[in-house]
């Protein structure tokens, strides 16, 4: 009998991945779902409601909180006060602790005598996180129409206090950026956001319980009737819809606990959009929705902008629905599916494909320096970059790897054996396994994260899951490698985009470059997943700068410069609290007085070389 992947003409499961070379990405498609014009009326429309719900600090339950605040430099966070957390697993903060200033010298967390050699002495090792600040610990209790903040309580923090004054929480991994993360098949750094929107939450199919609400004509005795119905969607290549989802409810991140998307549709419905924060005249997606003094933009509220931007049937029905015990009109039940479409389309619009290295893979071979020539040449030999972060969008965990073989692969392992892995997903020893297993991990419903480990449980799931098909490839003995392993960025803007890895444990691309030279941090304990690429690689000192050089022609200047189409409204940004780790100002809450920086509109054009903010630690890459 033949399998389905003889019979739909996939090739079988019998070899490792070939690498990709990378090449330009101005010549790469852009995923977007099949079925968008089921949704979407006005893609223009739809593309400034997602910029200006990307960078509305209202979206936050304390009126403070954007996408954005995360995600304002190269898509990513360069603060460095009141940056560090624990981690997932982590039992104490290691060093600095709550509202710490991190210095360059704390950096890398886990460092040796020669950081060149994993064999030699250990200097110290540090289990801590750099990552992102978000809200303070409280508990959600309702919104009112026309008020930006959410009405909440204060909970006392066990964990983010100085003395008996909250402070913001940390996440528990380092921000990776947005930019260029509409190719990733997979978002988050453990791949939970899945390729499939349902309309609600990252998790795809795999929520079964997922409903959005339609407006419908439906037949009865008495003649036909408009009726709103709950309905199952499925939107394929919408990764970034799905990790857009997340976060507005995070009680780290976002939101207050307790908080409905619901809520969060009721309060944003009503208000003008940007409100408080200025645009530029001529920024390149909201200029001609721009208030005439600059103050937001001239629609009256966001309500409208969802009305232009999606198909009636989605927003229009007269009948309240019931969501968690609380009735909401049909927007407001809807208002994750319109968040995660109208982020999903903004976000698609920030791709980096005007770099040297583009015009380079175009045919410019002038462009490139001697030394970013030899560090192209260790890149895709002796380094074996390439082998992880191939093609234009420097990464294997891309969207357009998706092919069927392509999302499982076999490889030798660090331990010379054989296991079945995810695709883009790899352990490379940063910490121990244990400390974060990253894709190795469980979705809220009991089902493996990983592809592998899904598959390994049960083919149906896969397939249902995934909608691809899977037949012969893994079975309940296939020995798995997923434990550790997590996304592999894109390297485009690497060098705007410090801390790195994903526990933001190295400040520097040099730190990087040694780290990959020796062989790891913790590749012995982790060899039973380990990638077998990790290994002492015997770069020379000229290698090593030059494999630098070359990463540096991976920076789109219009990323660096906040150029379209990067531009963006004006954002006031939490960056730590009014004093150290003994003492900080108390806001008469229970919470921590906010230090801010201010990052000014910007239109098409960029800011000039002063205002434009300064790297992470203001250290040069």
């Amino acid at each position: 009998m033949l399998s389905f992947a003889a019979t739909f003409g996939l090739m079988t499961f019998t070899s490792v991945a070939v690498a990709q070379t990378p090449s330009s990405l101005a010549r790469a498609s852009r995923p977007e779902p099949s079925n968008l014009g089921s949704f979407v009326q006005d893609r223009a429309a739809t593309i400034a409601l997602g910029k200006a719900l990307f960078w509305d600090m209202r979206v936050g339950s304390d009126a403070k909180t954007a996408c954005a605040s995360c995600h304002f430099h190269a898509g990513a966070d360069p603060r460095s006060k009141n940056q560090l957390s624990r981690g997932p697993n982590g039992t104490s903060f290691a060093f600095g602790g709550p509202n710490y200033q991190l210095k360059a010298g704390d950096f890398p967390f886990h460092q040796f005598s020669d950081p060149n050699n994993r064999d030699s002495a250990v200097v110290r090792s540090l289990a801590a996180v750099s990552s992102s600040q978000g809200v303070f610990r409280e508990n959600f209790s309702s919104v009112v129409p026309g008020q930006a903040e959410d009405n909440r309580q204060v909970v006392y923090d066990p964990v983010f206090h100085v003395g008996a004054v909250n402070t913001r929480q940390v996440e528990p991994r380092n921000t990776p950026s947005v930019i260029n993360a509409v190719f990733n098949l997979r978002n988050f750094w453990d791949g939970r956001a899945q390729t499939i929107f349902n309309g609600v939450n990252p998790w795809g199919k795999r929520d079964t319980g997922a409903r959005v609400y339609k407006n419908e004509s439906t037949w009865s005795l008495f003649g036909w009737k408009q009726q709103v119905r709950s309905v199952q969607i499925t939107l394929n290549d919408s990764s970034l819809a799905s990790q857009a989802s997340g976060p507005p409810l995070s009680d780290l991140e976002m939101s207050a606990a307790g908080r409905r998307f619901a809520d969060l549709g009721r309060k944003m419905s009503s208000l003008r959009p940007l409100a408080g924060q200025q645009v530029a005249a001529d920024d390149s997606v909201l200029a001609s929705r721009r208030a005439a003094n600059g103050d937001g933009l001239a629609t009256a509220s966001y309500a409208d902008m969802v009305k232009t931007a999606f198909r009636s049937e989605w927003w229009n029905g007269s009948q309240t629905v019931t969501v968690g015990g609380r009735s909401y009109n049909q927007m407001e039940a809807n208002f994750s599916l319109f968040f995660g479409l109208a982020l999903q389309m903004y976000q698609a619009t920030l791709v980096s494909d005007q770099t040297p290295f583009d015009k380079f893979a175009e045919g410019q071979g002038s462009v490139l320096t001697p030394q970013q020539l030899t560090g192209w040449g260790v890149f895709q030999g002796k380094g074996k970059c390439v082998n992880c972060h191939g093609g234009a969008a420097f990464t294997n965990a891309s969207i357009h790897r998706r092919l069927f073989t392509d999302r499982l692969n076999r490889m030798v392992m660090g331990n010379g054996g054989v296991a079945v892995y995810d695709e883009g997903f790899y352990n490379i020893g940063v910490t121990p396994t244990a400390q974060d297993v990253g894709v190795g991990g469980n979705d809220p419903f009991g089902n493996p994260l990983s592809f592998a480990g899904l598959a390994k449980k049960s083919i149906l799931l896969f397939n249902i899951y995934e909608q691809a098909l899977l037949d012969d490839l893994v079975t309940p003995f296939t020995r798995i490698a997923v434990q550790g392993s997590f996304k592999t960025p894109g390297l485009r803007n690497v060098e705007l985009t410090a801390p790195y890895f994903h526990n933001g444990g190295t400040a520097t691309l040099t730190q990087v470059v040694e780290f990959y030279n020796r062989g790891g941090n913790f590749a012995r304990a982790n060899i039973a997943d380990l990638d077998a690429d990790i290994q002492p690689l015997g770069l020379t000192s000229d290698e090593k700068s030059a494999l630098v050089a070359f990463l540096k022609a991976l920076t789109d200047d219009r990323v660096r410069k906040h150029a379209a189409p990067f531009d963006h409204p004006q954002l006031a940004v939490p960056n730590g609290h009014s004093g150290n780790t003994s003492s900080v100002a108390n806001d008469g809450w229970g919470r921590a007085v906010d230090d801010w920086m201010l990052l000014p509109a910007i239109g098409r054009n960029g800011y000039a070389a002063d205002q434009i903010p300064a790297s992470f630690l203001g250290l040069a890459q």
